[in-house]
């Protein structure tokens, strides 16, 4: 393990600094207001997008409130960088400059971090990349297993198709092609849909995870083949799956079972009306609280092993203490035993006035 340092600011250098992260807050997501007082430990926190309501309604309270339990005198200065590989960049040096002890790193891009996270635990800072495996000299990683998830997604289209899903043609839209997990996602998908569904007829992958260009090339998918051209979409997850319904919809195809990933409110809610067959459940707060647990221990210059018991290797870095976690496919069937029970959500967040035919008729009201 590194030694851990803490540089002192001085000069005009940490002034210069300052007023950077003050600028990345506001481009980014801004400073968490959570602490600034001098003498404090420093744990920057850095999420990539905020198009994924997970990131700013899940991750962020989650981490913080847990570093907070465990470290009372713990500053956690928080940015998200909007989908901004350069933002997010600034946002990073910052937070070395001002004398972070651990940094969680959410990477826009993976496999830009290198020199940036090379260069922090040069000078004594420990990074534990979250959720997306960032390039470099990383001290931990939890996120979960997301071959087995894309997997989980294919045999939830497999279910969903039933009977069809032999002969069936699916169109494909994955995720953003700088995120290593949306590879993953799509390696597992396809190794069940390979084998058990009849052909792939369209495949694109979406750069920045984006629910816009999802629709387009779902709109552009249905000009190719034909309103009849196909059976089934794939979505990475339950953001692009809305921004894929709603060009199905335009069109006038309801017949066709959308999956998606995330579990986002918005999704169950299109699942709970028929709109989208599947979504998947990876429970955030076990991730989440793992991480801060890794990020104060390492702060503290103790073991991560409990909180790490395997390893992954990234391009940069071999055996790197991680903790993944598995995930489960929800359908309308059992919302309920899964989300709810985990107080996720809701039954009344769930059921708004809009859905409550729908709640209904499945059994959550």
């Amino acid at each position: 393990m590194k030694a851990r340092t803490r540089r002192v600011l001085v000069g005009t250098a940490a002034i210069a600094m300052s007023v950077s992260l003050a600028a990345c807050g506001q481009a980014g997501g801004g400073d968490s207001g959570d602490g600034g007082d001098d003498g404090k430990k420093l744990i920057g926190l850095l999420l990539p997008e905020n198009k994924t309501t997970r990131y700013e309604a899940f991750d962020r309270p989650l981490i913080t409130d847990k570093i907070k339990e465990l470290c009372s005198d713990c500053e956690v200065k928080y940015n998200n960088a909007s989908q901004d590989t350069q933002q997010q960049k600034k946002q990073f040096d910052a937070l070395v400059t001002q004398g972070a002890d651990v940094i969680i790193l959410d990477a826009v891009d993976a496999t830009a971090t290198k020199s940036w996270v090379d260069r922090a635990a040069e000078q004594g800072i420990e990074v534990v990349a979250y959720d997306r495996l960032a390039e470099g000299d990383v001290s931990g990683y939890v996120s979960y297993d997301n071959e087995a998830i894309g997997k989980l997604q294919g045999e939830g289209m497999v279910e969903a198709l039933g009977d069809d899903a032999a002969d069936a043609r699916t169109v494909m839209i994955n995720g953003s092609p700088t995120d290593p997990n949306a590879a993953l996602f799509k390696k597992g998908a396809h190794s069940v849909l390979d084998e058990q569904v009849g052909k792939i007829v369209y495949e694109q992958d979406i750069p920045d995870w984006s629910p816009d260009e999802a629709n387009k090339k779902m709109s552009a998918a249905i000009t190719s083949l034909g309103k009849d051209g196909f059976d089934a979409v794939y979505s990475a997850n339950d953001g692009m799956a809305g921004g894929i319904i709603t060009a199905l919809n335009k069109a006038g195809i309801s017949d066709v079972p959308v999956g998606g990933q995330d579990a986002e409110l918005a999704g169950l809610q299109r699942i709970v009306k028929g709109e989208q067959a599947f979504t998947i459940y990876k429970a955030i707060k076990p991730e989440a609280e793992t991480t801060a647990q890794m990020a104060v221990a390492l702060l503290e210059g103790e073991s991560i092993g409990k909180f790490a018991p395997e390893t992954v290797d990234s391009k940069s870095k071999k055996g790197i203490p991680s903790k993944l976690y598995g995930a489960k496919i929800v359908t309308k069937d059992n919302i309920k035993d899964t989300l709810v029970a985990d107080g996720v959500y809701t039954v009344e967040e769930i059921c708004t006035k809009q859905v409550e035919k729908a709640c209904k008729a499945v059994g959550l009201m």
